[in-house]
């Protein structure tokens, strides 16, 4: 009983009419953008808007597409691996490696005081390894000097020597490599997408409410057209309410394109983005210009003494 009492209360709180009014007009929109895309309504019986509001929808686009542009390739330094894609390989070594600890330590953890034989313990997890080029390159020049020096220990090897003076190079390279990818992520991925998101999505939104009141207005207008004597006064008057409601969403949508196009936080955040850039690119050219000259000094005495 008491929830039939609630239920009665909803329905008495239901504004039918305005319901059926709201339902009504979004049918007429519908039928009337049907008809326009079907070329059923000549040109001259639909609204035209101010030519300000369709210079700034061109302006809103060209920026959303330049957005989106820079932002699907720079998008990659969100993924550390962008530059080294042989690491599937690594991972599915260390993912491997990961699994056979787990199972170890669990297998160790669970199986005391049983009759089963308990399996050895790793003393350590193994460690993840950074999957980029730099990164890369640094482990591969020290295990190529490290099997040079192990294969002729009481020699010093010149080879040897300088895949490990390449690899501290990189070494410098790999660390900078993270710092750039971090401050590009958070001072201009993040804040590039939010621009995306909020701004421009906010400004796009005011353009389809404008599209909508447009349709209302001028399916308004197509109801006053056809209206018969008794309905005359009542269509004039919708039709003076949407031609109200186009103007306020039109100025509405006016204020947010413009204040998206004059938003300096997108040059703001390029500016981010080559600066990281800069700064890797100095401290990498400065590493490996170090060794480098230490590596050609090690080739100069290597070809002499070959010679």
């Amino acid at each position: 009983m008491e929830q039939w009492s609630k239920l009665q209360a909803s329905l008495t709180s239901i504004d039918f009419a305005q319901a059926g009014s709201k339902f009504s007009k979004s049918l007429n929109s519908s039928v009337q953008a049907t008809r326009e895309r079907l070329g059923q309504i000549a040109p001259d019986e639909i609204t035209e808007l101010p030519q300000e509001y369709k210079d700034l929808e061109c302006q809103v686009d060209a920026l959303r597409a330049a957005h989106l542009s820079v932002f699907k390739i720079a998008k990659v330094y969100e993924y550390e691996t962008y530059d080294y894609p042989t690491q599937i390989q690594e991972s599915l070594s260390e993912l491997s490696s990961n699994i056979g600890y787990n199972l170890s330590s669990f297998a160790a953890t669970n199986l005391k005081g049983t009759n089963l034989p308990i399996p050895t313990t790793p003393t350590e997890r193994p460690v993840s390894q950074h999957k980029t080029l730099p990164h890369a390159l640094v482990r591969a020049s020290a295990s190529a000097s490290s099997v040079i020096r192990t294969a002729n220990p009481s020699k010093e090897d010149r080879l040897g020597k300088a895949c490990a003076l390449y690899g501290r190079g990189w070494e410098q390279v790999a660390s900078a490599r993270l710092d750039q990818d971090a401050h590009i992520r958070e001072h201009f991925i993040h804040p590039w997408q939010t621009t995306l998101n909020t701004s421009i999505a906010v400004a796009i939104k005011a353009r389809q409410a404008v599209k909508a009141s447009r349709l209302e207005l001028d399916a308004a207008k197509q109801q006053l057209k056809s209206a018969g004597p008794a309905r005359q006064e009542q269509a004039r008057l919708e039709v003076e309410n949407a031609e109200d409601d186009l103007v306020q969403k039109t100025e509405v949508a006016i204020t947010l394109m413009k204040t998206v196009l004059d938003n300096p936080e997108p040059i703001k955040n390029l500016n981010e983005l080559i600066k990281a850039q800069l700064v890797f690119f100095s401290a990498a050219a400065e590493a490996l210009s170090t060794v480098q000259g230490e590596i050609e000094e090690l080739s100069v005495a290597a070809e002499g003494e070959y010679r």
